[in-house]
């Protein structure tokens, strides 16, 4: 359960002196009620708080008169609030329904790893279509670059797959953070319930497991190679952090695959502790020569040049392949372990605040050794993947 609390400043006040009253009085208003609470920081800093078991973030912003004044993203906020809460009597509980049914399917939140469906466009979309079961007759058919404009405001173009134009804001995408995968796999429960509909659809998701043991026979079978990075999460939240892990990830496995190991599948995830990169190889070992490709001869400058520069080699040319010369080299490195443990991961494009965290250091684990119990769930999500409609269908047919 969560709980956001906004605090409301004269929108006259500095953005320094918003941060300064805005914490203090967040600070003191969550030590009245607990002592676990911390400062977070988003476009501005706020403050997160556990009280009775519920998260609470303090949110300071600015009372402005209307969202087409606001100075930060926070002080659009209340104005969803109030537009939602008088227009969506009598649909409450489709709402809820459809929470829960996102929820089941693994595709609410519009968090950077989630890329998913937000409690704001969950009311939305039934306040536009006039209910859950509505609704899901609708996007059974959506295709890609869907438009929703439920004001008929006359909004800006939008390239996202989803576009729900916001009511109180024309010029902001309300689905922006809906991926085009999670766009999809609602589309597929839709079509799912609409044809079959089952409880099931609104299981939660159970935590996956695996042991170190089943790990290490699970690779055996597949004949694969595994690896694990793991390093300090930098201190920030994961707004900011996620999409660097995406991007290094990405800049990785392009690493891996110049160096000819052939990456079949890889993903990220960030705890409170740690971050964790995972690369599932087909081919982790190689010989110590590969072919380096030179210029064609035509391109007389460059083919000399190369040509002499080479001329001193043992190995075998250059020599004349398809118009180009072409020669062998030894490898940098004929084991992956040892390319993803060297000093060269650190010259690929990271992002900046898992470069700065990777330059005081990663651990590199190989095989079953990867399996640690602070990431199990997401190690074993890793192999076992399957779309939501799957899952359920697998539940229904007690597979």
């Amino acid at each position: 359960r969560d709980l956001d609390v906004f605090l409301l400043f004269d929108p006259s006040l500095s953005r320094e002196a918003l941060e300064n009253e805005g914490l203090g009085l967040a600070r003191s208003i969550a030590s009245a009620f607990t002592k676990k609470y911390g400062e977070k920081y988003a476009e501005h800093p706020y403050i997160s708080a556990l009280i009775d078991d519920v998260d609470v973030d303090l949110v300071p912003c600015y009372a402005v008169e209307s969202a087409g004044r606001i100075q930060s993203a926070v002080d659009r906020t209340p104005f969803h609030t109030r537009y939602i809460t008088e227009k969506i009597n009598g649909l409450i509980d489709d709402v809820l329904l459809l929470k829960r049914f996102t929820k089941s399917g693994g595709i609410y939140g519009s968090d950077q790893m989630t890329e998913g469906f937000s409690g704001y466009l969950c009311e939305l979309l039934v306040l536009h279509y006039g209910g859950f079961i509505p609704l899901l007759n609708a996007a059974a058919e959506w295709k890609p670059q869907m438009v929703i404009n439920h004001e008929n405001h006359d909004a800006k173009h939008f390239t996202e797959p989803l576009v729900m134009v916001d009511p109180v804001d024309p010029n902001r995408n309300v689905a922006a953070a809906v991926s085009l995968d999670q766009m999809v796999a609602f589309v597929e429960l839709a079509r799912g319930y609409t044809e079959e509909p089952s409880v099931h659809f609104f299981d939660l998701p159970a935590v996956m497991s695996i042991t170190r043991e089943e790990l290490a026979r699970l690779l055996a079978e597949r004949g694969t190679s595994l690896f694990a990075i793991t390093f300090s999460t930098p201190p920030y939240i994961e707004e900011v952090i996620v999409p660097q892990l995406k991007r290094s990830v990405s800049a990785i496995v392009e690493h891996l695959e110049r160096n000819g190991f052939v990456v079949h599948h890889a993903h990220y995830v960030m705890q409170p502790e740690h971050c964790f990169f995972l690369f599932e190889l087909l081919v982790a070992d190689l010989p110590k020569i590969r072919t380096h490709a030179g210029p064609p001869l035509w391109n007389r400058l460059n083919a000399e040049k190369f040509r002499e520069k080479h001329i001193v080699s043992h190995l075998p040319g250059p020599y004349i392949k398809n118009g180009r010369y072409e020669m062998e080299v030894f490898r940098e490195f004929t084991r992956a372990r040892d390319m993803l443990a060297s000093e060269s991961l650190l010259q690929v494009s990271l992002g900046k605040h898992v470069r700065q965290s990777l330059l005081n250091g990663w651990q590199v684990d190989e095989g079953a050794d990867c399996w640690h119990a602070e990431f199990e769930p997401f190690i074993a999500s890793f192999f076992w993947r399957g779309s939501p409609l799957i899952r359920v269908r697998r539940k229904i047919l007690d597979l």
